[in-house]
């Protein structure tokens, strides 16, 4: 039901059921980064919803693999799981969808730390470690945008290397994930990945406690019906690199006009009209509506949706 859909559409046989991914649908990684085994990280569920992400392991379903200038993803983990320190070359951005966390900066997780619980935005700068901890007492749902069609690769800490090797995890020159535990052996031509080295840390940006207003969007406690801009030109936060990020909410009983974009119900129920037919999303669900169209969202209880949009 989730195979490739195509923009040509977007008038004809458009399938709106074929454009979501339902929360219950979601096929979980369990084994997609370098860190997957280490103690207070071996339970985290990774998901890749639009595009092909920056999972290590070739294994890792994709959702809809239509290109859109972005990436979306998502992560799940149970009380006290852990991601390791990382960076990425692109723009990251959570939308906390379900529990508490924590957000270490700093290639020990020590330069600075950022809680957030659901409903915020948590909007991290390119180049610069970062690691996030599930602090509740319940699981955690964090709704991921990764920047670019292709996101390019994860930077790792050095110590998740030492760590992954200690467990039999074995990251490749090319980017694949290798399971020396299970008896596999690089391919001919293939060698382990270099760790991260001191030079290269030193050239990542370096967080400080006082960057709390360049990197997270508190969720209001009052809301009113309408759009506000997250993230982008004019936003709350600085403008991530190819997309907005933006909150609807629609009032019970009310309806709110959009354009072609991606929609992530954080509260709530939501129809969604597209050319004369219609779909009804409920929490956690992803949709995808083509360029060019416009939906229409209606609810008769309220709901608060996250909209992204390529720019």
């Amino acid at each position: 039901m989730m195979a490739d859909v195509a923009t040509d559409e977007r008038v004809q046989g458009l399938d709106l059921e074929a454009r979501v991914v339902r929360y219950a649908d979601l096929r979980p990684c369990y084994n997609a980064f370098i860190d997957s085994r280490t103690p207070g990280s071996e339970s985290k569920e990774n998901f890749t919803i639009i595009g092909p992400g920056v999972s290590e392991n070739p294994d890792q379903h994709v959702h809809i693999p239509e290109p859109h200038g972005f990436n979306i993803g998502g992560a799940r983990q149970p009380p006290e799981c852990a991601n390791s320190q990382h960076s990425h070359d692109t723009a990251e951005v959570f939308v906390v969808h379900a529990g508490h966390w924590r957000f270490d900066f700093g290639e020990h997780g020590d330069d600075a730390h950022i809680k957030a619980g659901p409903g915020d935005v948590v909007s991290f700068p390119i180049h610069a470690f970062r690691g996030f901890r599930n602090i509740g007492d319940r699981p955690g749902f964090l709704w991921s945008v990764l920047g670019g069609d292709d996101p390019g690769r994860v930077t790792w800490a050095p110590r998740v290397f030492e760590l992954a090797k200690d467990y039999g995890l074995m990251l490749l020159d090319n980017g694949a994930l290798i399971d020396t535990a299970a008896g596999q052996v690089p391919p001919a031509g293939t060698a382990p990945l270099t760790p991260t080295s001191r030079a290269q840390i030193e050239a990542l940006r370096v967080m400080r406690p006082q960057d709390e207003d360049e990197v997270l969007w508190r969720a209001p406690t009052t809301r009113s019906a309408g759009e506000t801009l997250v993230i982008g030109n004019g936003g709350a936060l600085p403008p991530a690199d190819g997309f907005t990020l933006s909150q609807i909410v629609v009032e019970a009983g009310g309806a709110i006009d959009g354009h072609g974009e991606v929609v992530f119900v954080q509260e709530g129920d939501v129809e969604v009209a597209v050319d004369g037919r219609t779909v009804q999303l409920g929490v956690g669900d992803t949709m995808t509506i083509p360029a060019g169209l416009s939906p229409l969202y209606a609810s008769e209880s309220g709901a608060t949706l996250i909209a992204v949009r390529r720019t």
